[in-house]
């Protein structure tokens, strides 16, 4: 799990939040960020692999691997918000389809590590043009969301709620059955 937290102010503003409303925060804050930010970094990494190739520190690979990372979110999300998300806003909180979101969010902080590593941890080589510099500005960008965005879902979407258990049995099922 990642080890990245959320500033106590914040996490009691994150939960007292109904489940629904945090999950549309989600999606409008996260999801759809970095729905917008990952073409643009690829398309940004594909310029600067072409221009300084024969540059030592060109991030070699790094718009491939970019790609890869954007479509396993995309699939990871479009998970989240047709199967899981509307289950939590009904208050039903299934072990399974979480455990896979937080294990699938395990390998996206891998992905970051060797994304921070294709970047020497996000810091353009001295020297570098104005389209370098902006990409990896927006890759820290990225990766600061992508953290907080794990963290939030590991921290508070994911948790049921004390109240939430105490119906369980008494011929209601949340799905924590599974």
């Amino acid at each position: 799990m990642t080890t990245h937290t959320i500033h106590n102010e914040a996490l009691a503003v994150y939960q007292a939040m109904p489940k629904k409303a945090l999950t549309e925060f989600v999606i409008e804050h996260f999801h759809e960020k970095h729905r917008a930010q990952l073409p643009n970094l690829i398309n940004l990494a594909r310029k600067i692999e072409d221009v300084h190739n024969d540059h030592s520190e060109c991030p070699a690979g790094l718009a491939e691997h970019l790609q890869a990372m954007y479509q396993e979110l995309e699939s990871h999300m479009m998970k989240e918000e047709q199967i899981l998300f509307p289950m939590l806003a009904g208050d039903i909180f299934p072990k399974g389809p979480i455990a896979v979101m937080e294990e699938e969010h395990d390998q996206h902080e891998q992905m970051v590590a060797q994304l921070l590593e294709l970047t020497n941890q996000g810091n353009a080589p001295r020297g570098a043009c104005g389209s370098w510099i902006m990409l990896y500005e927006g890759i820290n960008e990225f990766v600061s969301d992508l953290h907080q965005h794990i963290a939030l879902e590991n921290a508070v979407l994911f948790k049921q709620p004390e109240q939430a258990s105490k119906g369980h049995g008494n011929g209601h099922c949340c799905g924590g059955c599974q």
